[in-house]
Formats: C-alpha cells, structure tokens, sequence
C-alpha cells in the first residue's frame, strides 16, 4: 500500500508531524522499532511497574509554545496534573533551593540562596528573552531557512521583537553572568551549569544566551505530571491518528529510505512501505546511515556530532514503599565531587505522583534517577555497581529515600540505550548546544529538498519534549508549505 506520509520512529518529535499531516487529510504510517510509541518520551513496564523511559518533565502548554499549539490544533487532550512546585535543587554547600513557577517567588528565593546581588535583573532578563523566544518560535516556522520561501515567509512574519534577539545567538551565558557581574558567584555559577545540562545538555561557556535563557526559565512555565507516565501523553496522539485512518506499525526497524522516481521506498527486515513523502523522526547519526545517495549523505554529515561531542546517560529505576506524600516531585541533586566513571557533578530524581496508582500501587512510588554519560563511546561503563551505590548513599545523606525503602532496583548503561532505543552511541537528550553552531546553522527540516524530511532531537530546535514538539511542527509545516 502506498502512503502519503511515512514517519520513522515514533517519538514526540516524529508523532507531532504525524497529527499535524493527518488533521490535513494525509494518511500516515508511523514505522517504529519498539513495541510502544514515544521513544525517549515514553514508558515501558517492568515487574509490574511502569518506569519513564527517558523524560520525566513536561512543559509547553502555556500560550505561544507548541504542545498547547499541537492540542489546540488537533483536538486532542491529554490528562494532566499541574505541579505547583516544579523542583527543588540539592546545592553542593548543603542548602535546598525551591525553583517556583511564580518568577517574583523564585527571585526571592535565588536572592536568599545566591545573595541579592544582581539576581533581580539577571532573572527579568532571563525571562524576558525567554518569552521573546517562544512567542517567535510559532511566528517563525521557516527558520532555519534553506530556500528563498523560507525566505519570503519569515520576511512576511517578521515583528520587531524578533530582531531584539539575533545578538542574543551570539553571546553565551557565560557572557550574560559576567555582564551581571555573576561570574565571581561560585554557588551560582555551578547552579547554572548544572541546570543548563538538563535542557541544553552544556555548560555557560557554550550554551548562547538564546537557548540558555530559555533553559534557564522553564521551571517559570507550567509544569505537569501525566498520571500513568508519560506514555499516556503519546498513546492520546496514537488514538488521534487510527482515528484519522493513519497507522503505526510497531517492530519495523527500518533498514533504508529508497527514493524513486515519484516518492520513497521504505524498507523494514520484512516489509516495504511505499509513500509520497518521508519523514525521520530518529537522531541525524542514524538517519545518515538510511540513505545510499553519497552527495545527500555527504551533506548530511556536515551536521552530525561525534560521541566525544554528545552524552549518554546512565539511569536507575527504583521502587520504594512511601513514606509521607511527596510535595516536590522532581530534584536535582549537586555531587562536587563528581560521580565514578562518568565524572558527573549532578544527578537528576523524579517520584511518581502520589494519587497515581497506575505506575505503581498504593503505599509505593516509582523513582527515576539519571545522570550524564560524556563521550559514551569512550566512557565505557563495565561494572555499574560502584555508581549505583554512589548515587544511593547521596540520596540517603541527603534525606531523599531510605535505602531500607527500596523494594525494587535496576540500572541501565548507554549500551542498554543503544540496545533499547537503536539511537547512535546511546544518546540521549539531544544535540548538546555549542557556541560555535548557530541557530541558523542548526540541520533544518528537509533532507533531500525533494519530499524527505526530518524532525527530533537532533536538529533546530529539538530539546526536550517541548523542542522536540516543535521541531515537529515545523516538519510539518515545511512539508505542506513545498508540496502542498
């Protein structure tokens, strides 16, 4: 059968573009590897428990960002808990900081932790910039350009606001704490660090004041837990797409993307798909190795990163029998020391809500714990029970858990990330930001320039659930605004 659209992997990236065609009449086919949609944005179920297989925070819901554009424009609806509180973060000096959603609440509390000293107009700024970024990222779908439309169009959507942030792209956070004269703010600059490797996966000096202040802000933002675990926010997007005669087709790895004279070839270990247009939803290192044409491959490789460039993870699923409800459910946890092999400086915790009974029942709680890998490749982990017990002795000191609460416990590598999610080198959250990459010279949508395309983590925006969502859209939309 021949399709209009075929997806390649099914993760929020990859499902967004694929309800946005299918709510303009396509039929779509999702081909995924796993048995459950969502891939880093999703759930898998263990002994009976249901375990984040990756993110573990949603944002994006609010005015002018895409998950609320993508709900507002489908239709759909996803049940959804908002966090009062979105996270607290252990400090290597043994305070507890509380990172409110109410901005004049977080500065109060940063002043009490960091000290009054220029904290005020560092985070109204921070803000600022941040808003002025997710109001254009919904005005500015053409970005990155590659054609002359693009061109045309991001010059008929053009406001003044949106040039205020071009210098933005070429200073680094680094620049904006010296200018605050933050530099010398030990305390706040490792802070900082640590909070920029959750959604920018680097640090100050590399991470541009854009994408940075944006980082920065999300815990300003709404955020939400999804009862039963983030698999219940794709399965909502699965449903919509049966709904719109589209298909997913689970445990179909695909092998090649064929183009022909009119459309695709899309080959799987046992079938071949046939479609007018394709769209990757997987990182950039593995769609590379889909296509045989060299000149298109050759292109491709301008953008992709080595492992010494990106991260992996390693994480630890726990249960424990709780204790008293959880008021905060999601902490990072500062180690200056820094973890065995992986030399990581924090790691990050989320509890499952305590009225969700789905991921685990009464009287239990499941806890997700990660930490960057650097250079997976390289940083070969072969005995995971030194950092097991490192990690849980910094819980236990820090009050977090009780190692006599733990009922169950599992670990994974980023060997078992490449074994799980067939993603390159075992990477995970994305494309870390560099100095030296621009925005504009982030990998765009098309592929080829002729009906492929590709949408992620991978590429501009692509960052956490809420880039990935965007990144998504703007697949999408460059797909009708060529051929449509």
């Amino acid at each position: 059968m021949k399709y209009d659209v075929i997806v390649i992997g099914s993760g929020f990236g990859s499902l967004t573009a694929a309800a946005l065609l299918a709510n303009r009449g396509l039929q779509v086919c999702v081909l995924e590897q796993a048995k459950y949609p969502g891939g880093c944005s999703s759930s898998f179920k263990r002994k009976g428990y249901w375990f984040e297989t990756g993110a573990t925070t949603l944002v994006g819901l609010d005015e002018h960002m895409p998950l609320r554009y993508l709900l507002d424009k489908t239709g759909i609806e996803v049940p959804l808990r908002k966090l009062e509180v979105p996270m607290q973060v252990y400090l290597p000096d043994g305070q507890v900081l509380t990172r409110h959603n109410n901005l004049e609440e977080w500065i109060e509390e940063a002043e009490r932790v960091f000290g009054e000293y220029q904290q005020r107009p560092f985070w109204e700024h921070c803000y600022r910039i941040s808003q002025e970024v997710w109001r254009t990222s919904l005005g500015q779908l053409s970005f990155p350009f590659s054609n002359i439309k693009d061109m045309l169009h991001a010059a008929r959507s053009a406001r003044p606001h949106q040039l205020r942030l071009i210098t933005a792209a070429f200073r680094t956070m680094e620049d904006v704490l010296k200018a605050y004269g933050l530099l010398e703010n030990k305390l706040f600059v490792d802070f900082v660090n640590e909070q920029l490797l959750i959604t920018a996966q680097n640090h100050l000096g590399e991470v541009n004041e854009l994408f940075g202040a944006t980082a920065l802000c999300y815990t300003l933002y709404g955020n939400y837990y999804v009862d039963g675990g983030l698999i219940n926010l794709v399965r909502p997007l699965e449903l919509y797409l049966l709904e719109k005669g589209s298909i997913i087709r689970y445990r179909q790895a695909v092998q090649e993307v064929v183009p022909l004279k009119e459309g695709y070839e899309v080959r799987t270990m046992g079938d071949i798909f046939r479609s007018r247009f394709v769209i990757s939803g997987i990182p950039l290192n593995d769609t590379l190795g889909l296509f045989q044409d060299e000149r298109l491959r050759k292109r491709l490789s301008r953008y992709t990163l080595p492992s010494e460039m990106l991260n992996g993870a390693f994480t630890m699923g726990l249960v424990i029998r709780s204790q008293e409800p959880r008021q905060v459910l999601h902490q990072q946890v500062h180690v200056p020391e820094g973890l065995p092999y992986t030399g990581s400086k924090s790691f990050f915790v989320s509890f499952s809500h305590p009225e969700d009974t789905q991921r685990a029942p009464a009287g239990e709680t499941v806890v997700a714990i990660s930490t960057h890998v650097p250079d997976p490749v390289q940083t070969y982990i072969s005995d995971k029970k030194p950092l097991e017990e490192a990690i849980l002795q910094v819980l236990e000191q820090r009050g977090i858990l009780r190692r006599q609460d733990i009922v169950y416990r599992d670990s994974a590598t980023p060997g078992a990330w490449i074994f799980w999610t067939q993603r390159a080198f075992g990477m995970v959250g994305g494309y870390p930001q560099y100095s030296h990459v621009k925005p504009w010279q982030m990998k765009d949508a098309r592929l080829d320039h002729k009906g492929a395309y590709i949408c992620g983590d991978t590429v501009y925006p692509g960052q956490g659930i809420v880039g990935t969502c965007l990144s998504g859209i703007i697949a999408a939309h460059k797909l009708q605004q060529d051929h449509l």
